[in-house]
């Protein structure tokens, strides 16, 4: 039988994914060329290989089966291919990352045009989204997190600076308005832009202050989602509350004043994000000359 290899490769990202729509975002391809192509392996073979309903997509027995086969062979011949990649004077290949919205916007800018001109011939393609996920499973060959979401059993490598922190700040004409609080419990009479994560409730401020640690359910009249911070802070410049952010996503505002710092003694520090990564198979020649670059980068 004559190997069908766009169809296999078609069936397993489907199949990992859990559906056309979810595969076609990882591969790239159209939900269609993808149906179409696990269409022609299931006739090949004379055999179904996924239920499809409007709703899901779940390998039948048969199809479970492939696939659990058909993964060992692929990372075999992605090992292979890596290896002679590895003969290359200058690494090639993709890296596809999984990261949170604030690397995605503080962090990656600071490496990726440089890194970029270090290996031209490495392509960079990053998801940014909240959710940890199995980076092996959404088709990532690493991800970026920070240590309390770390993904355990995966090596680790800090990428960005150390440490960072958490600001708080409003503009000059709301201080001057609603006055200055000197303590966080006085943010509860404040009028706040908390930050939410899909449309849940607002999320908590924390502060700390020589070992006291405080989180605050704040309120305002404007809740944002995680992905949408960048209008919390245009309503703050406007007098319209107080946000509290990494400060280096308002860092702008704050060195233009256009927002003033406030709390500073209670501004909370953690430590920055890490690069996490499985390394008991074959590593990418890519993906080590990312880990590479970064390691020896100063922050």
């Amino acid at each position: 039988m004559r190997i069908d290899f766009a169809g296999t490769r078609a069936f397993v990202a489907v199949a990992t994914a859990g559906g056309f729509r979810e595969a076609a975002k990882i591969t790239g391809m159209s939900a269609s060329s993808l149906s179409g192509a696990v269409k022609r392996l299931e006739d090949q073979l004379e055999i179904r290989l996924l239920n499809r309903t409007t709703r899901s997509v779940v390998t039948t027995e048969a199809g479970a089966q492939l696939l659990e086969r058909l993964q060992l062979v692929m990372v075999e011949m992605e090992a292979a291919l890596e290896s002679a990649n590895d003969f290359r004077v200058s690494p090639s290949g993709t890296i596809r990352l999984n990261v949170p919205l604030g690397v995605a916007r503080l962090i990656l800018p600071r490496i990726l045009p440089e890194f970029s001109k270090a290996y031209p011939e490495v392509r960079v393609e990053v998801v940014a989204e909240h959710d940890l996920v199995d980076i092996l499973a959404v088709g990532s060959d690493a991800g970026i997190r920070y240590d309390d979401h770390l993904t355990k059993n995966m090596l680790a490598v800090p990428i960005g600076p150390e440490w960072q922190r958490f600001a708080t700040a409003a503009s000059p004409d709301y201080l001057a308005s609603h006055g200055r609080p000197e303590h966080p419990h006085d943010l509860l009479d404040h009028r706040c832009l908390p930050a939410s994560v899909r449309g849940g409730a607002a999320l908590p401020w924390e502060f700390e202050r020589a070992g006291e640690v405080i989180k605050v359910d704040v309120t305002g009249p404007l809740t944002v989602d995680a992905n949408a911070i960048d209008l919390a802070i245009a309503t703050a410049v406007e007098g319209g509350g107080i946000v509290h952010l990494y400060e280096d996503w308002m860092q702008r505002e704050i060195d233009s004043g256009a927002l003033e710092p406030i709390l500073l003694p209670w501004w909370q520090s953690f430590k920055g994000p890490s690069l996490y990564y499985h390394g008991r198979d074959h590593v990418p020649a890519s993906l080590r000359a990312f880990i590479s670059f970064i390691k020896e980068r100063r922050w």
